[in-house]
């Protein structure tokens, strides 16, 4: 039988998604990191006191991926690279017979777009094939998905209305940086934003709409409605939803870098020529930037996310907000990463503990509010990610 897992990824997130795997080791009995630059996996497994396996892989390769899991013949991989490689991974877990988790939904390379319709048309393969997918086990989306599950499951009949809300109000002293990749993350922000309502969705300005929030043991915050990828599975699963909508705060300094960045044409993604030289913008902005991986041992502060639902329970209406605090230190304290990495990288390791310990069980491809959320509510609270919840 197949044991244990690969991790592929080892930026700041995979670093998270390791070392809490060898914090479990019990549970996952082997544990293979690769990537496509082998120095990061070394420094991993040195952190780890040598307790893992390593290997180097281009996660654009089917080939090169389904030769790994081949020889590695692991139990599930977690894919935590780019979502731009989610479809290879897939493909060479479906090729294999391997299960899969993954964090983020599939992003198109060249296009500013994400969306779950490519890997959602797995689900009949991965049937036929007796294997598995777990898609969106991250935080947002991840956790904030398994709030709603549970939020369903104990509070309410019917949930009418769903906020999630997301604060980072970390300060890494730099004038300008991103938490996770600077590419997938000023993609992100400045794309037109989109909610649901009502049985359709509504697009919105780039951060046009915006609320001040206070969010729990960090003060009221700026936050601003954006799309995001949790909503276009919670509008199928959630049972009764008039409307959904994500809110994520920034800070002035970074909003305004951001749109000095964007009217001089540096978060372009197409190409350009530079003296002979073909460029993409925003990849030269990457190069430029902090590597989010570096930014842990100089972030201090928390993050809150969480999800504020409105509904009926038993013919009365109810208001209730289930939330999370992490702070940056701590994160960094434990795993070397800080809190962005650590919120993400933690309910990936919970969701690949309860598939290998037979807790989530399947064919085909779910995402994660598809399951019972009780277990991965208890896994948050023993593994560095306690949540709180409160009636409005």
């Amino acid at each position: 039988m197949n044991e244990g897992i690969l991790i592929i990824g080892a930026g700041g997130v995979g670093r998270v998604v390791t070392h809490k795997a060898v914090q479990n080791l019990d549970a996952f009995k082997k544990i293979t990191l690769a990537s496509r630059t082998l120095s990061k996996c070394e420094q991993i497994q040195k952190e780890v006191g040598g307790k893992i396996d390593i290997a180097k892989v281009n996660a654009d390769s089917v080939d090169e991926l389904t030769e790994l899991v081949g020889r590695v013949k692991p139990f599930m991989v977690l894919n935590i690279a780019l979502p731009y490689q989610d479809l290879t991974i897939m493909e060479a877990c479906l090729r294999t017979g391997v299960h899969y988790l993954d964090t983020a939904n599939y992003e198109h390379p060249d296009t500013a777009k994400f969306e779950y319709k490519l890997q959602w048309a797995y689900d009949e393969k991965y049937k036929q094939k007796e294997i598995m997918a777990l898609l969106g086990s991250g935080f947002d989306p991840g956790v904030t998905n398994v709030f709603c599950a549970y939020a369903q499951k104990h509070y309410f009949d019917e949930i009418h209305y769903i906020d999630i809300l997301d604060c980072n109000a970390g300060d890494h002293g730099y004038p300008f940086a991103t938490n996770f990749n600077p590419e997938i993350n000023l993609r992100e922000v400045s794309a037109k934003g989109r909610y649901w309502e009502d049985g359709k969705w509504i697009e919105t300005e780039p951060l046009a709409i915006k609320q001040v929030w206070d969010y729990p043991q960090i003060g009221p915050k700026d936050s601003y409605l954006m799309y995001h990828e949790e909503m276009e599975s919670l509008v199928k699963h959630i049972k009764g939803l008039k409307r959904i909508r994500f809110f994520m705060t920034f800070g002035e300094s970074y909003l305004t870098h951001m749109r000095c960045l964007e009217n001089v044409g540096m978060l372009r993604i197409d190409e350009i020529e530079v003296d002979g030289c073909k460029v993409v913008p925003l990849h030269v902005l990457k190069a430029l930037l902090p590597d989010p991986a570096t930014l842990g041992e100089r972030t201090k502060g928390k993050t809150n996310i969480g999800i504020v639902a409105e509904g009926i329970k038993e013919g009365k209406k109810r208001k209730i907000y289930i939330y999370n605090v992490c702070d940056h230190q701590e994160a960094y304290k434990e795993t070397g990463a800080q809190a962005v990495s650590y919120t993400t990288g933690v309910p990936a390791m919970i969701g690949a503990k309860l598939m290998v310990e037979g807790v989530y069980k399947g064919k085909g491809v779910y995402n994660v509010e598809e399951l019972d959320p009780d277990p991965f509510m208890d896994e948050l609270n023993k593994q560095g990610l306690p949540w709180h919840i409160k009636e409005l």
